[in-house]
């Protein structure tokens, strides 16, 4: 059986990730610290193949020793949150994560040395293309337009930078990817979130697809939408995410390669808004919208090129936006009477 370390386990993606892992018959270390949601259980906590470590990726030594034991490194870990975080913790997105990043590929590098890992694969972010003006984004456009203007963005930049550098000195082997827009359950309200009001509704995560949910589940009406409702996205469901990035992780067509993970569908705030409303609301009561001030880095079109995943790992997401918020929407709606949302 191989092994494969998760950074961030008990995080988002984190989750979806080791829950694909587990399917496909890997044993799973995970390691977090529990600093953004605090303690939390997840369904596979027991299962016999999975090891969890409650530890800081800034942790080294730690993480040497757990790499060695493992024949891949998916390096999750980060601070990281939805728009507010950008403004609330600007400067420790770069520092804290910097840090983290460090921290991971020295332990990885040491570990390919000196131990049996095979390879490490990066998680970025779609803000890489925070600066684009053409569209769609596609691998390697991250190097030709301006560097994003979020230190979260420039950061995710960074970590792009990282693999190369220590596949050019080290020759340790590695893949990029990118996810686009995550959706699906098991995120809560974060501990160091900022409290932002959107109209009457405190905001969730500042993450849009939740935060209109619980909006429209507590009767704001008219709703309150962040810029203009044109902004365009790619919702794409956790479980997609991680079959992609797993599949990334396992297919030797992806050493040293970099993937956009994402539906193919765009999808406009106000587009996602009307959907959530006709779905908690029916079809009688008309959606009535007010627009409040955008977040600086609240950026407009991101689109992903999808056909390099599709040639070289015959990965696609395939969860529509309608099956996502059949599962969502009931999800946010228990967070709210339990409290965590």
């Amino acid at each position: 059986m191989q092994k494969v370390l998760v950074s961030g386990s008990a995080g988002f993606i984190g989750g979806y990730v080791v829950e694909e892992l587990l399917r496909r018959g890997y044993g799973v270390v995970g390691i977090d610290n529990y600093s953004k949601y605090g303690k939390v259980a997840k369904s596979y906590d027991n299962h016999p193949n999975y090891q969890f470590v409650e530890g800081d990726a800034r942790d080294t030594e730690l993480m040497t020793r757990l790499a060695s034991d493992c024949d891949h490194f998916i390096a999750g870990a980060a601070l990281i949150g939805g728009i507010s975080y950008f403004h609330a913790y600007a400067y420790d997105l770069l520092a804290a994560n910097e840090r983290i990043m460090a921290s991971s590929c020295d332990a990885a590098i040491a570990a390919h040395k000196n131990g049996k890992l095979k390879k490490m694969t990066y998680m970025s972010s779609s803000m890489v293309f925070e600066s684009a003006t053409e569209w769609p984004s596609y691998e390697g456009q991250e190097r030709e337009v301006a560097p994003p203007l979020s230190s979260y963005g420039f950061q995710k930049l960074a970590v792009e930078y990282f693999a190369k550098a220590a596949w050019d000195q080290h020759r340790l082997p590695y893949t990029i990817v990118r996810p686009f827009n995550c959706v699906g359950v098991g995120e809560s309200r974060a501990l160091g979130d900022e409290e932002i009001l959107s109209g009457n509704v405190k905001l969730a995560m500042s993450h849009v697809v939740p935060d209109l949910v619980q909006k429209v589940l507590k009767g704001q009406d008219p709703l309150h939408i962040l810029g203009s409702g044109e902004q365009v996205r790619h919702y794409t469901y956790g479980g997609d995410l991680a079959r992609g990035i797993v599949t990334a992780m396992e297919h030797e067509g992806a050493t040293n390669e970099d993937f956009n993970l994402s539906t193919a569908e765009s999808t406009t705030v106000l587009q996602l808004a009307e959907a959530i409303w006709r779905k908690v609301k029916g079809d009688d009561v008309p959606l009535r919208v007010v627009h409040d001030e955008p977040f600086e880095y609240d950026v407009q079109r991101r689109v992903p090129a999808t056909g390099k995943a599709k040639r070289v790992l015959g990965f696609e997401a395939t969860t529509s936006l309608d099956e996502m918020l059949d599962e969502v929407i009931p999800w946010i709606g228990q967070a709210i009477e339990n409290g965590t949302i």
